[in-house]
């Protein structure tokens, strides 16, 4: 689409069905997004001013509901899609290289033609972008160049998967206009996985990318990662009475991937015992008849931790259900459970290297205040630094996020609503 014709129809409200799917009917939300998008053809323009033609892409972050590192043992989790995303500004190209300039980061080369794994490039956006390329012509599916600029709304660090997002994005804009949308929502997850795993050198499990990828709110049984088992729901917690709030307690994540190695390090140890890879293929009566023989061979907290994921798979499909048949108190009844297994069993709400920085229980006790000692409010993602998620009563929801900004700063509390689709181009 041409620059001109596409902020035309921005100006004339072409986009707003589409805007209010992705943010929200509110017409603040509509009317700031728009002059976002707005914003974003404007930097492109002054960083690729060659281009008169445009493609636009959204990709979400997402918000985990329950399934606490279960994935990575090839759990149960269930999850949502966001009305926080990066946009993307696209214009493609016949040169096999891609210049992406991300808001804040800066521009990235990356060359098509060399798509080998390079370990000084660990961590960094172009690994990703690599090995979202690499993994897709490996499975056949055509890659090619493009220039872009991007903004995001999902702020590293959140909790909100801003690497997921990121991977989804990318994916997408490839799989769109390069496949005719062939390669499909799994299979960009997948890619996206992939590149975490191989290219970026952090393991992760495939919640996050699925739930970028797939859109909405969705349950996902990972018994077979290559072929997950997806459900999409429509519970409404707004038309419930709640909101869903997110508050990140500014903790930094730096020296922290030991922490996150150990979950599924020592999940799996305990796993070995049984002869088993993951701790999805144990028998759980098993495990708890061998706890006196495992007490001698594995650390507690190995013990521990098993333990959680065998709960927390179980309460991942018992949520989905209470959802399903509306039962709003029976899921808030199960969360809280959760949250007590996520701090006692799994120990995830801070790290031991960091003892003295406890972000996250200080925010539960804080949203406790505020809410009442039987507050649905936990841990939430990967847990150790980083965010809170809190279901807010409505007519609450004004002062849970007052106090929370006062407590960890401005703009530190979200309150999100669950968005339907996935990647898409806004066309």
């Amino acid at each position: 689409m041409n620059k001109t014709d596409f902020i035309n129809k921005l100006n004339a409200g072409f986009f707003d069905e589409k805007l209010s799917v992705l943010y929200g009917r509110a017409n603040q939300a509509v009317e700031r997004q728009r002059e976002r998008y707005k914003n974003a053809v404007g930097r492109f323009s002054e960083l690729f001013p060659k281009y008169e033609d445009i493609h636009v892409f959204s990709a979400p972050g997402r918000t985990e509901i329950g399934g606490n590192h279960t994935d990575h043992q090839h759990g149960c989790a269930l999850a949502a899609a966001v009305n926080l995303d990066i946009i993307a500004v696209v214009a493609f190209r016949e040169e096999r290289t891609i210049h992406f300039f991300s808001e804040g980061y800066g521009m990235i080369k990356a060359d098509l033609d060399d798509l080998s794994v390079h370990e000084e490039e660990y961590g960094t956006s172009k690994a990703l972008i690599c090995g979202i390329a690499a993994r897709f012509e490996k499975t056949g599916v055509s890659i090619g160049g493009f220039d872009a600029y991007s903004v995001s709304d999902v702020l590293g660090g959140s909790g909100l998967s801003s690497s997921a997002a990121f991977e989804t994005l990318v994916g997408s804009i490839i799989d769109i206009h390069y496949n005719d949308c062939r390669a499909g929502e799994l299979e960009i997850a997948k890619t996206g996985q992939f590149a975490e795993n191989v290219y970026f050198g952090k393991g992760s499990g495939l919640l996050d990318q699925t739930v970028c990828s797939v859109g909405g709110f969705v349950f996902i049984d990972f018994e077979d990662t290559e072929n997950p088992r997806v459900e999409k729901y429509n519970f409404d917690f707004e038309a419930a009475g709640y909101n869903l709030c997110v508050t990140d307690t500014k903790g930094s994540h730096s020296d922290l991937t030991g922490d996150y190695i150990s979950v599924p390090g020592e999940m799996k140890r305990v796993a070995e015992f049984f002869g088993k890879s993951v701790l999805r293929e144990v028998d759980e009566k098993q495990f708890f008849d061998s706890l006196p023989l495992l007490r001698g061979k594995m650390t507690d907290r190995e013990i521990l931790r098993a333990a959680h994921f065998f709960g927390e798979n179980k309460r991942a499909v018992a949520e989905a259900e209470a959802l399903d048949n509306n039962d709003i108190e029976r899921f808030f009844e199960l969360y809280r459970l959760s949250a007590r297994s996520s701090a006692e069993y799994l120990q995830n709400l801070y790290s031991v290297s960091k003892p003295l920085e406890q972000g996250i229980p200080l925010a539960i006790m804080a949203s406790r205040r505020v809410l009442g000692e039987n507050a649905p409010v936990r841990v939430h993602g990967g847990g150790f630094a980083g965010t809170i998620q809190a279901f807010v009563p409505l007519e609450k929801t004004e002062e849970y996020v007052e106090k929370m900004n006062t407590l960890f700063g401005d703009g530190s509390c979200y309150v999100l609503r669950v968005r339907p689709v996935g990647g898409i181009e806004l066309k």
